[in-house]
């Protein structure tokens, strides 16, 4: 397995073969077709998980895998410059719209009916273009030492009302918070997103990525913040430092709060290798690819029919979050409206 980084976010190469991810000549996908490299994935998920459910796919079916680094809008936007040229036979995301961007520019292969059949309706898009592998829940990461469970607020949008002024965070750049902010709007409409960015603007603190918002309910700096739950587990699974002060509120009751965010995976429609890749989106649904979820440190939880999630979680049945078709979500006017508030 090879894994390399495009030059934007840092050009390390931890193999012998570096592929550049400024390579958008039309021979691209020839080009790697006669490199024996397997299956090219441009993984926009956890570096770690990537590699977990890279190198335990080689393991049991041989075929190789050239994992390529990068962010969810940043390869969904390369998919689209590249067209039939791209290299990439996977798209691995942590959210959906990167996936619906891909999709409605029409470069995916249809999925697998076979695969597909592998997870429920409800963790996929209706046209069947792609699927979802994981998913992650949105929650109020809360400071324990300030604030009581009658104290939290009852549903996301609350958040909006001028007695959370100073009170609560975000990472307003980050897709994750953006595709919470497109559930939101597949929810509640244009009007009433516009309305609650407006005062999010005025209410609350901007941080730079998840963790770094969580770290500062922890030291106090905010009562709260709205991130994936994850990064609260994955803490308390190392030494909890940066959680130690921290509890976490779902809002639930089909609430734009208790969004649960789809990671999605699909077939580039320009693979040289699409029999290779759908084997690949295969064994990441079935009991291989969600067992690595079960079992691995990434704390997403797993979306296979059946097929259990990490024991340290809130069972996703217990989260009565809202319906949300992913592939509704929508990214480019989610940024128009997010930047019309002042936010991006």
């Amino acid at each position: 397995m090879k894994i390399s980084y495009p030059r934007s976010v840092g050009a390390i190469s931890l193999s012998a073969t570096f592929i550049g991810a400024s390579m958008l000549a039309l021979g691209a996908s020839a080009a790697y077709a006669d490199d024996d490299i397997g299956i090219v994935v441009y993984n926009a998920q956890h570096e770690s998980l990537g590699v977990a459910w890279a190198e335990a796919f080689t393991k049991e079916t041989g075929i190789k895998v050239t994992l390529r680094k990068g962010s969810d809008m940043e390869f969904a936007n390369q998919i689209v410059q590249e067209g039939a040229a791209s290299p990439a036979d996977v798209f691995l995301t942590e959210n959906s719209p990167a996936m619906a961007l891909v999709d409605g520019a029409g470069l995916f292969e249809p999925v697998a009916a076979e695969t597909l059949a592998q997870v429920p309706e409800n963790f996929r898009p209706s046209n069947g273009h792609w699927t979802g592998v994981a998913a992650r829940s949105t929650v109020f990461a809360y400071d324990k030492t300030k604030l009581t469970e009658d104290k939290l607020p009852k549903s996301m949008l609350d958040l909006a009302d001028p007695s959370w002024k100073g009170r609560w965070a975000a990472s307003p750049s980050g897709a994750d918070f953006q595709a919470i902010v497109s559930a939101l709007l597949a929810l509640k409409g244009e009007e009433a997103t516009a309305s609650w960015l407006t005062a999010m603007k005025e209410n609350f603190t901007a941080y730079k990525g998840n963790s770094t918002a969580m770290k500062a309910v922890n030291a106090g700096e905010v009562e709260g913040a709205v991130i994936y739950h994850y990064y609260y587990f994955g803490d308390q699974a190392k030494t909890g430092e940066n959680s130690q002060n921290v509890a976490l509120h779902y809002f639930k009751n089909e609430d734009p709060g208790a969004f649960v965010s789809i990671s999605g995976g699909g077939v580039l429609a320009a693979s040289q290798h699409k029999e290779n890749a759908q084997k690949f989106l295969a064994w990441v649904t079935g009991k291989g690819g969600q067992a690595v979820l079960r079992d691995g440190t990434s704390f997403e939880y797993a979306v296979g029919n059946g097929e259990a999630s990490n024991a340290s979680l809130t069972p996703l049945a217990d989260l009565h979050y809202p319906k949300v078709d992913p592939a509704t979500l929508n990214s480019a006017k989610v940024t128009d409206l997010m930047t019309a508030a002042g936010l991006l």
